[in-house]
């Protein structure tokens, strides 16, 4: 996804935190082993979100998915007008509460499966937030078009309100996952 993407500036901010990503589970693939699950959960997330880097968020070709996301009830988060293909990536940004709920109970870091699924919901609202921080941070130093590209708000006043409440919702959803299938 790195050969001829639509913004190359836009395609290093995007590509960033996978990158990161990836190393820190490289790195620490001695220490920590997660499950097939958990690693399963992260490819599939690293993945869109690259494709997304790809294109920019908010030009992913995605129609078909525009259209079944928009005839839900209800228009406040997937509205007309708009790619939804970023406030979906933010649903699935949930898909790490998996991961950290497992890592902190099989470490021993908490000793209830309850606890550890919520203290992940509690962590990836923290990351959303800290990462649409950083998304404004970057916005505003740089500006132009890369950094509306980055940004993603398609003209939504409430873009980055919405993307937290997708990103802790994922993350209920993941850590009920995690609650119900996670064995020792």
């Amino acid at each position: 996804m790195a050969i001829n993407p639509v913004d190359r500036t836009d395609w290093w901010a995007e590509n960033i935190p996978v990158l990161i990503t990836v190393l820190i589970l490289i790195l620490t693939y001695r220490k920590y082993k997660f499950s097939n699950t958990s690693y399963f959960l992260m490819a599939v997330f690293l993945m869109y979100h690259t494709v997304g880097g790809h294109f920019t968020f908010e030009k992913v070709p995605f129609d078909f998915f525009n259209n079944i996301l928009t005839s839900l009830p209800g228009d406040f988060l997937f509205t007309d007008g708009r790619n939804n293909f970023d406030r979906l990536g933010h649903f699935m940004v949930g898909v790490f509460a998996y991961p950290a709920a497992e890592l902190m109970y099989v470490k021993g870091l908490v000793a209830r499966k309850w606890f550890a699924a919520l203290l992940a919901v509690s962590l990836l609202g923290f990351w959303a937030a800290l990462y649409e921080i950083i998304e404004t941070l970057y916005a505003v130093k740089f500006g132009g078009a890369t950094a509306e590209a980055f940004l993603g708000s398609q003209g939504d006043v409430w873009d980055a309100q919405k993307d937290m409440l997708l990103d802790i919702l994922g993350a209920i959803v993941f850590s009920v996952a995690f609650y119900l299938k996670f064995r020792r």
